[in-house]
Parts: structure tokens; C-alpha cells; sequence
């Protein structure tokens, strides 16, 4: 079976299209941004590789969300929600966790079918 790896690095690939299975790495927002704005950002990001990959966030199937504060937690909600509203929710995981430094709040791991 075919691998397609997009946006290669030397370390790691932004996603990688396994059969009908596309696997996004982690996405993040600006350091020091707000919750909500690297929320959105990370979102933005999670579309824009979808639509390169050749699907979107109606064909997500799973979503594992980092946040270095999980006193975050309702704050990414309310973009997640606004984000997902009127598409199927993927299974989802929410935990805690230490991010590469304190700026960054949040990070957005998905899984999705091709369309």
C-alpha cells in the first residue's frame, strides 16, 4: 500500500494519507496567543491539511487534544464546539500535558477518512 507523506520534514511529516486513513500531527497555535486564539489557529491549520490531503472535518475520526492547563479545558471548548457544530464529531480524548514551552496552550492531534 501506498504512503503519502505532505509537508516532509527531516524529523517528521505534517500528514501522512495511509490507504483511506490520513493521520495529522500535532497542531498548534502561535506562542503566547491566547487559548482560544491558538485553538482557532490549530483548527485553521487541521482544515487547511485536510483539504490538501483530500477530505474535511465532516470525515474526521478521531481528535486528541493537549492542553498544557486543563483549566483550559471549557475555553477550547467553546471553539472546538463552534469549530465542529454541524458535522460529525469525531471520538475525542481531551489530557493534560506538557507542550514543547508554557506559550503553547494547546495542540490538536487527528485522524480522518479520505472523502
Amino acid at each position: 500500500m501506498i504512503i503519502t507523506r505532505i509537508h516532509q520534514g527531516p524529523r517528521m511529516s505534517e500528514a501522512l494519507i495511509h490507504g483511506d486513513t490520513i493521520y495529522l500531527a500535532g497542531q498548534i497555535g502561535v506562542p503566547g496567543e491566547t487559548v482560544n486564539e491558538q485553538t482557532k489557529t490549530a483548527l485553521a491549520e487541521i482544515e487547511a491539511l485536510l483539504a490538501q490531503a483530500g477530505s474535511s472535518k465532516d470525515h474526521l475520526l478521531m481528535a486528541k487534544i493537549w492542553l498544557c492547563d486543563m483549566a483550559d479545558f471549557e475555553e477550547m471548548n467553546a471553539v472546538w464546539d463552534a469549530w465542529i457544530a454541524g458535522h460529525g464529531a469525531p471520538a475525542r480524548a481531551t489530557g493534560e500535558a506538557k507542550l514543547f514551552t508554557p506559550e503553547y496552550k494547546v495542540e490538536i492531534i487527528i485522524v480522518a477518512a479520505k472523502s
